[in-house]
């Protein structure tokens, strides 16, 4: 009778009542975020108490959902020690965390949750992209490159897969580590297609222009059909002023394929070098048809209509231009 009433007494306790009602709110924030309410979740857990590993954890990941990295990681990283060892709690929590580190802009930081997640979810594609992004971010090239072949199911020492790193840290404007992976990958395989169109590429960002016409032929010979390796030919040549090889180069690049802006822009601009107004206007006009949100298009189109003395037209284009920058700096 008294071990009766005391387990009665015990249930009725504030601390158990607490417990419960804290179980039942984490258990109704858990349905709100299966059903893609994060914002609701959090609310569902308003007012109980934080330092619950599993009220935390829930609110953390409602926090990662809702789009607020930071506080998410103010809830997870205490909350991932408290959990038991081992547990899908606090691999959730483990792997979130390093998610809304990553968000957060905490690179370096990440990796290590991460990594610690890659030992149980190995091959979750998105996983292995972000680690693999972040490897590029902290300057680990060659961890980046094993975790970026592994997603895309390729041997890690092989030409393709420093093709494949290379693409993802020109990207993210790694271009010193990018020129390295190229450079292992030709000498593996000179013949690797889109790996020299890429030398080709990060030389002209740095105005090597013969080095980047050297390149760019040497991919044009491995693979005359590459629309993208013809425009970017034409490009130097653009910049060079070399108006009759720009158009010869960006109308092979057009006849391979014609739907994409960036050769008819350059083409208005070398037409327009070449007093060509007329068909100046229609390539820039063609570009705006294909990307009608390039400023720089517009821009030019009006240039040409200022020289061509449609001044109201012109007028209409600069201001699309201005409007589509000052959006741009936004």
């Amino acid at each position: 009778m008294r071990a009766a009433l005391l387990l009665l007494l015990v249930a009725c306790s504030p601390a158990a009542a607490q417990a419960e009602d804290a179980k039942a709110a984490v258990a109704q924030a858990r349905t709100l975020l299966a059903q893609d309410r994060p914002r609701d979740a959090i609310a569902a857990l308003q007012g109980q108490d934080a330092s619950d590993p599993a009220v935390a954890l829930a609110l953390g990941v409602a926090h990662y959902h809702a789009g607020d990295a930071v506080e998410a990681v103010a809830l997870l990283r205490p909350a991932v020690d408290a959990l038991p060892e081992g547990s899908t709690e606090r691999r959730e929590a483990a792997q979130v965390l390093g998610l809304a580190l990553y968000l957060a802009g905490r690179i370096a930081d990440a990796v290590p949750w991460l990594e610690a997640t890659r030992a149980w979810a190995g091959s979750n594609l998105e996983l292995l992209q972000i680690l693999g992004t972040a490897y590029i971010e902290t300057r680990q090239p060659d961890k980046a490159r094993e975790v970026l072949a592994r997603a895309y199911e390729v041997a890690p020492e092989t030409a393709p897969a420093h093709l494949l790193a290379a693409q993802m840290m020109i990207r993210l404007q790694q271009e010193a580590l990018a020129q390295a992976e190229l450079e292992k990958a030709v000498a593996k395989d000179p013949r690797l297609p889109q790996a020299h169109f890429l030398l080709g590429q990060l030389a002209l960002f740095r105005g090597r222009f013969e080095e980047a016409t050297t390149f760019t032929r040497k991919e044009l010979e491995l693979n005359p059909g590459n629309n993208l390796a013809w425009s970017q030919l034409g490009d130097i040549f653009v910049r060079q002023q070399k108006w009759d090889q720009a158009v010869a180069a960006l109308q092979r690049s057009l006849w391979l394929s014609p739907f994409y802006s960036a050769p008819y822009i350059l083409l208005g601009r070398a037409y327009t070098k070449q007093g060509q107004l007329a068909p100046a206007e229609a390539m820039l006009r063609r570009a705006i048809e294909y990307d009608p949100n390039n400023k720089q298009a517009h821009y030019l189109l009006g240039q040409l209509l200022q020289q061509a003395g449609r001044i109201e037209e012109a007028r209409k284009e600069l201001e699309i231009a201005e409007r589509l920058q000052g959006a741009a700096g936004r």
